[in-house]
């Protein structure tokens, strides 16, 4: 299946296919492409839409299921549901179930490869998994740990969806400035789909402050451990300047896995795959298609 890049956009300016009822929430997905099953896990405080660039270069040969997880994009939830990681994670192995998937791979960016990992580790309908700038186990470093204290002052969740529609506020590096390596690239399209919601709507504004108000560092914590039971073929994929998840710990963590391997970005960051889509999918084809070994 041929998806232009503004097919793919438009995908996420439309309702997803379904919704799977989970903890008081429902995960939306939506589902695009031929081929092999993927699942899209994304991270903390985008939506979905991360991906949309992403999916031109994968959806000729891969099924592309994309989630939008509670408390993000067009998830149902109210203020009434216990937004957390461990929400997450169940919402991951409830949306494999509800799927009937029995032979899949997975992708997760930043906290979603968090979640990703904790869903499918000792899974044995897991065919790949590919993780691009993620929590590493050797904790959080300072930049990420920085804004997990922020989340806890009073005001935070308000404060940053006034600030991400202010160009000068978001393009600081204490903000979103160093999450991209074109800050360019924070307007147009990501402006729309992942940061004016955040604005807009008071409840995703809510939601994401919780999540990061109730961020469980214990299953950062836990990671060597689960990275030792997934033993299906892990393609990580990262940006060389990436400064929330240190390339160097990357490189470590690598080693880790019973069978992983690493590619590098030169001069990406943290929305790698935003930035270098056709890269950072050359780079997780070879997994997700079941070619990894």
């Amino acid at each position: 299946m041929t998806l232009t890049a503004t097919a793919a956009t438009d995908l996420f300016r439309r309702p997803p296919d379904r919704y799977v009822e989970v903890g008081g929430g429902a995960v939306a997905v939506r589902t695009v492409g031929t081929g092999p099953d993927v699942v899209l896990v994304h991270g903390w405080p985008v939506s979905g839409a991360t991906f949309r660039g992403l999916l031109p270069h994968l959806t000729e040969q891969l099924t592309c299921h994309v989630l939008d997880l509670v408390g993000a994009g067009d998830s149902r939830f109210d203020r009434s549901t216990r937004i957390d990681l461990d929400l997450h994670v169940r919402s991951v192995r409830a949306v494999l179930d509800d799927l009937e998937l029995t032979d899949v791979a997975l992708v997760g960016h930043d906290s979603g490869g968090l979640i990703a990992r904790h869903a499918v580790a000792g899974d044995r309908r897991l065919r790949g998994l590919g993780l691009i700038d993620t929590e590493q186990p050797q904790g959080l470093a300072w930049r990420f740990r920085l804004f997990l204290a922020a989340a806890r002052l009073p005001g935070f969740a308000d404060l940053l969806g006034r600030a991400v529609l202010r160009p000068r506020l978001r393009r600081s590096p204490l903000l979103l400035g160093d999450a991209f390596a074109d800050r360019a690239l924070l307007g147009g399209d990501f402006e729309e789909l992942l940061l004016r919601p955040l604005h807009d709507d008071p409840d995703r504004r809510w939601a994401a402050g919780r999540l990061a108000r109730t961020f469980d560092t214990r299953l950062v914590d836990r990671l060597a451990e689960v990275h030792a039971a997934i033993d299906a073929p892990v393609q990580l994929v990262w940006g060389e300047r990436d400064p929330f998840f240190p390339l160097a710990r990357a490189r470590a963590m690598t080693a880790g896995f019973p069978d992983a391997r690493l590619h590098v970005v030169p001069g990406g960051k943290l929305f790698v795959h935003e930035e270098h889509p056709a890269q950072v999918a050359g780079a997780l084809l070879a997994v997700l298609l079941g070619r990894g070994r």
